[in-house]
């Protein structure tokens, strides 16, 4: 499984060689080695290779939101296809857990559990596209005297 890197470890006022980089962000030098390779803007050609911390934030900050993938009102992420899908059925769950709501369905190729949480002003849009029932009622805390 890959690791999310938090571009936010790094200080963008600073200079870091890629043995820096690499302690910093916990990944292997060569790692970074390729990030070079890949298009990571470096201060000049000279050893040891300096990277500016800004430009490594944003390069990392572009690298992570270029593998987002924004799901459609009706689409549920699939962790195992990693692919959007519409649910089996077009049914879906909604689970109550506090004050976030939770969707609920399943993958109709690999029959896993699919979950997004969804706010109560998309629940409509939702309603439309999908055939949406509450699992169960609500737990309350029962009076123990």
């Amino acid at each position: 499984m890959a690791k999310r890197i938090n571009p936010n470890l790094v200080k963008i006022h600073r200079n870091y060689t890629v043995e820096e980089v690499a302690n910093i962000i916990s990944v292997h030098k060569n790692s970074v080695r390729l990030w070079i390779k890949d298009g990571l803007p470096i201060c000049d050609e000279k050893r040891p290779l300096l990277i500016l911390g800004k430009e490594l934030k944003l390069y990392l900050q572009t690298k992570r939101q270029k593998k987002k993938r924004k799901c459609k009102s009706y689409e549920i992420y699939c962790m195992r296809c990693k692919a959007s899908k519409r649910p089996a059925g077009n049914m879906v769950d909604l689970e109550f857990n506090g004050a976030t709501r939770c969707l609920v369905g399943l993958c109709p190729d690999c029959s896993g559990v699919m979950n997004k949480f969804i706010k109560e002003s998309d629940l409509e849009k939702v309603r439309e596209e999908l055939d949406v029932s509450l699992s169960g009622s609500q737990k309350h805390i029962n009076k123990s005297l």
